[in-house]
């Protein structure tokens, strides 16, 4: 089969034929059809993700069509589409795991950096942790809900019961979450980039109640902030914004170094944390939530041997919504 192998850091992904990848016991053998672009996939090139085993198949957001299987796998048949998440496997014994904290895992073994992923024709997944992925959605439709969604999810469900929610990063988690939250009757304010002005009428299509640049005071005091920009300054910023008891939740799995900040704009009980990885509760129900709201996905479709153009329209923030890309696509390059 043909992949796109991440064999050095700070380096464009190889158009490479590799292996045919088999099944071992529990294991799905799966034609990929859409895998998601995710900003995780930007720190592994970059070598942020110190965790990584190179070489190794970028992408965890990942659609696919069950054409084998080990063994042991009793939960999918032959011709099942499922998703492919960001947690691959976890060790099962140990005290988070067993605590339903499965995402903390020291054991952990995650798609698309330590498991080969789904920028690649086909690929293996643990049965285990798959999920059914429901009919109202395509192939490229469902694929930002394999991290963005369930990443976005979680860290909405972090905010608790927040009502006024600010949102850094407008971008493919945001354009999700901003849809969960308004059908639950809650406040959305975005804030961009300065001048991103595209992105801004992009977040009050998605629901947001106000748009502004990530440098502008929001209009009204909020109980939350979700930050997904990886940018470390913008946590005082986001600090100063919330209302007393208010809580500032981190989104990424990377971020730039925080700044040094005054205790007062931390002080009044307000929380700061972070939210790391998913677990297997999380991806069933969001994936039973999505359709219901309806959460609707706007994506961007690249053939799989266009990743490197996808990975710089995303750094460069070109991107409205979430790019995807699709293995049986024709290029020109090919």
């Amino acid at each position: 089969m043909f992949a796109m192998v991440c064999r050095h850091y700070h380096a464009p992904l190889e158009w490479t034929e590799v292996p045919d990848p088999r099944p071992e016991a529990h294991q799905l053998l799966l034609r990929v059809l859409a895998c998601g672009v995710c900003r995780t996939d930007l720190h592994l090139v970059d070598g942020e993700l110190p965790a990584a085993e190179l070489p190794v198949i970028p992408g965890h957001e990942i659609v696919g069509a069950v054409i084998g299987m080990g063994g042991a796998v009793d939960r999918f048949r032959i011709g099942d589409r499922v998703g492919v998440p960001w947690l691959g496997w976890t060790c099962g014994t140990c005290s988070f795991c067993t605590s339903g904290r499965e995402n903390l895992c020291d054991s952990a073994r995650f798609t698309g950096c330590q498991i080969d992923g789904g920028y690649a024709e086909m690929t293996v997944a643990d049965e285990r942790y798959c999920f059914p992925i429901s009919v109202d959605y395509s192939d490229a439709a469902a694929a930002p809900l394999l991290c963005a969604g369930l990443i976005g999810y979680r860290t909405l469900r972090m905010a608790r019961e927040a009502r006024r929610i600010g949102i850094y990063g407008f971008g493919a988690a945001a354009h999700i979450v901003a849809q969960i939250a308004v059908s639950e009757g809650r406040e959305i304010y975005a804030f961009t980039r300065p001048g991103d002005s595209s992105a801004q009428a992009f977040a009050r299509k998605m629901g947001a109640l106000w748009a502004g640049s990530s440098n502008d005071p929001p209009p009204v005091a909020l109980d939350a902030v979700l930050i997904f920009a990886a940018a470390g300054p913008l946590v005082p910023v986001a600090l100063r914004a919330i209302a007393k008891g208010g809580t500032v939740v981190c989104g990424g799995i990377h971020m730039t170094d925080i700044p040094e900040f005054p205790y007062a704009i931390l002080w009044g009980e307000r929380v700061l944390r972070s939210v790391a990885n998913l677990t297997r509760d999380d991806a069933s129900s969001f994936l039973a939530l999505a359709p219901r709201v309806p959460v609707r996905t706007q994506t961007v479709q690249y053939p799989l041997v266009a990743a490197n153009d996808a990975l710089r329209d995303l750094r460069a923030g070109r991107l409205s919504g979430a790019a995807v890309l699709i293995p049986g696509q024709r290029d020109d390059r090919i």
